[in-house]
């Protein structure tokens, strides 16, 4: 979609240049080669130009090195088309040969980045790879700075070209030298991209860059002062932009679907409807999980293993999207699969390690922490793998249980786990959480921290596990303000509603 706004300002800028040239070329009237057609015909084109070069940025609805290497690109050519017709005004005028000079300098230095930019554009967008793209990435840039330096050493001696104090333009001793990189550069990047993996017809596309004004040299004569060639150009940038980023729109419209489908088979998952067990009166809970991409590596979960025992999972795959979203699909179902034979915490996280660890080429990890809740008593038997302390909220305040960790699971084989019990009485809460919230990072690079989720659980214990989750995630948002979120964020609440039962809460170590 075209941006309006962008459009707008870019005509009136056009418009203003492309005037302004006829104003200005009014006093070179005495130059025998303007006349009034040619003033109209050069301010047309630097109309042309500019109204292309917005066009084009309007319709740049991606934001990534290569389309910011197509938009200089097409600017660039832009203006060389307009300073080409500003050259036509000053040539022959002996009062402005050294505005002339300085014109053909600029005009030389754009050609040169032109190339550069082209060959970057298609590289990036035909990802061109083997020893020859690593060469021309090395040698490239090092040839160009040495073009410049030959070009601009006109002003001291006339290498390539020389402008005389009648404004006549003339060839310098070595005018080949200013053409090396455009020659190589050109010829390497053909050669790239015939052998790149992409499309005939993108190919062909990104060829006309080159091909194109060849073709337009030849028919010319070799007449390369008109400004015919920048016209050449100007559609060969057309066809790359109608081919090569719209096929690459295309993809990457496929791939997000992709993104969203994978979102929404993650979503359906992870249990996400609330109250989860309306019939039950002993206790309510409530999750959320938020990831940094579409789709994330934390997960939670929460079962009835039977009817007096609840399951309760909270995990975070090391890495981000698609890949840590896989891991914690299959870590998910391990999990759950270990914890509903009734075993206890430290053994379903002991033989879930041991499945992690077989074959695990992809070398990534999780962190878990799993606790089952007798409902009858109360009683919390619970085990941490590498994952973040539990708050636990007795008579009205959140504190931080530090639990023993075990290793991470999928990190060791042989791994041994421990488990503690918590005796939550009636109106305890239990809060786990990833390290998402704590390490939740604001534009100064400060981590929000437990002391800050701390303080957001303690601002209002006496309210549902739901607002408990609102809360700390209100706290994180308003600490974070606009920077981006750098990680998974998943929390868990758990509120025990059953009878009081005699004596203390106390960890029992086993």
């Amino acid at each position: 979609m075209l941006k309006k706004k962008t459009i707008y300002i870019g005509l009136g800028i056009s418009i203003v240049l492309a005037f302004g040239s006829l104003i200005l070329g009014l006093q070179f009237f005495d130059n025998p080669r303007l006349d009034a057609a040619s003033l109209f015909h050069a301010g047309t084109d630097v109309l042309g130009a500019f109204v292309c070069a917005v066009l084009f940025y309007g319709c740049m609805s991606q934001v990534d090195h290569a389309s910011r290497s197509f938009s200089a690109l097409v600017v660039m050519e832009s203006a060389s088309f307009a300073l080409n017709e500003w050259i036509w005004f000053v040539a022959g005028v002996p009062e402005w040969h050294t505005a002339y000079f300085v014109c053909c300098l600029l005009g030389k230095c754009l050609n040169l980045a032109m190339i550069y930019l082209f060959f970057l554009y298609v590289r990036r967008t035909l990802n061109f790879e083997g020893k020859l793209a690593g060469w021309a990435d090395r040698m490239f840039p090092v040839v160009l700075i040495l073009s410049v330096v030959i070009v601009l050493g006109n002003v001291f001696h006339p290498i390539s070209f020389s402008v005389n104090a009648n404004g006549v333009y003339g060839r310098g001793n070595l005018p080949i030298l200013e053409d090396i990189f455009l020659i190589v550069a050109s010829s390497v990047t053909t050669v790239l991209i015939i052998r790149s993996v992409g499309s005939r017809r993108q190919k062909w596309a990104a060829m006309s860059f080159i091909l194109i004004p060849v073709a337009e040299y030849i028919a010319s004569g070799g007449a390369f002062a008109y400004a015919t060639q920048y016209a050449a150009v100007l559609l060969s940038l057309i066809l790359m932009y109608c081919v090569l980023f719209n096929d690459r729109s295309r993809k990457l419209a496929a791939t997000q679907t992709e993104l969203t489908m994978a979102t929404q088979i993650q979503e359906a998952m992870l249990p996400s409807t609330f109250p989860a067990f309306p019939n039950r009166a002993e206790f309510d809970l409530h999750a959320s999980m938020d990831p940094a991409k579409e789709v994330g590596g934390d997960f939670y979960d929460f079962f009835l293993i039977d009817e007096d025992h609840l399951g309760l999972i909270i995990a975070d795959v090391s890495g981000k999207g698609i890949p840590a979203a896989l891991y914690m699909m299959i870590s998910k179902t391990i999990l759950q699969n270990f914890a509903k034979l009734g075993i206890g915490p430290a053994e379903i996280l002991t033989k879930a390690n041991e499945a992690l660890c077989a074959d695990n080429r992809t070398e990534m990890f999780v962190t878990a922490w799993v606790g089952i809740l007798e409902i009858s008593s109360g009683k919390m038997t619970c085990a941490n793998a590498g994952h973040e302390y539990p708050a636990i909220c007795r008579e009205g305040h959140f504190e931080l249980l530090k639990d023993r960790h075990g290793f991470v699971l999928g990190g060791m084989e042989g791994s041994k786990y421990r488990e503690y019990t918590i005796q939550l009485e009636k109106d305890d809460k239990v809060f786990v959480y990833t390290d998402g919230v704590p390490e939740a990072t604001n534009g100064e690079k400060t981590m929000f921290g437990t002391e800050r989720m701390l303080d957001a659980l303690n601002g209002n214990t006496d309210v549902s596990p739901k607002e408990v989750l609102r809360t700390v995630r209100e706290a994180v948002d308003a600490f974070v303000g606009g920077a981006e979120q750098f990680d998974d964020l998943t929390m868990l609440c758990l509120e025990y509603r059953g009878m009081p039962l005699k004596g203390v809460c106390e960890v029992a170590r086993r």
